[in-house]
């Protein structure tokens, strides 16, 4: 449990007990403005308290992952990916390798007609021939 105590997660320790605490101070402050007339609050004085959980939970996420990391040292290692990872060393380009090809079948079945489509398709070869039109000047 020593690596809880290092600089980086002394930070993070003290940053969710700072958010908690001003969290549930803004709560407490939202409640007390409820109670002196300002409905509004009463719906912030559940949301800050709802704000503060959500800070614990990240935290005990964060603690519960970090300790699953420190842990998983002691595992056997994995067995080894069929291909092996490139090496690169300082100052060598990564390779390149050669592009997947897809290939295109064309769609099986009937061409259906689409007058809908069609239409579309010829409103929009009209715009793109006048680019100053305005779509109200198609003549359709």
């Amino acid at each position: 449990m020593r690596w809880l105590w290092t600089p980086a997660w002394i930070a993070r320790h003290v940053a969710m007990v700072v958010l908690v605490v001003g969290f549930l101070g803004l709560g407490w402050w939202q409640i007390s403005r409820a109670t002196a007339g300002n409905s509004l609050s009463w719906g912030y004085a559940v949301e800050w308290p709802i704000f503060a959980g959500f800070v614990v939970y990240v935290w005990w996420r964060e603690v519960k992952l970090a300790r699953r990391r420190a842990a998983e040292p002691d595992a056997p290692p994995a067995a080894p990916a069929t291909e092996p990872e490139p090496v690169v060393t300082a100052g060598s380009r990564p390779a390149v390798r050669r592009p997947v090809r897809v290939s295109r079948v064309p769609a099986g079945g009937e061409a259906v007609d689409d007058s809908d489509l069609a239409a579309y398709n010829h409103y929009l070869s009209w715009l793109n021939a006048n680019p100053g039109a305005r779509p109200g000047d198609y003549s359709g």
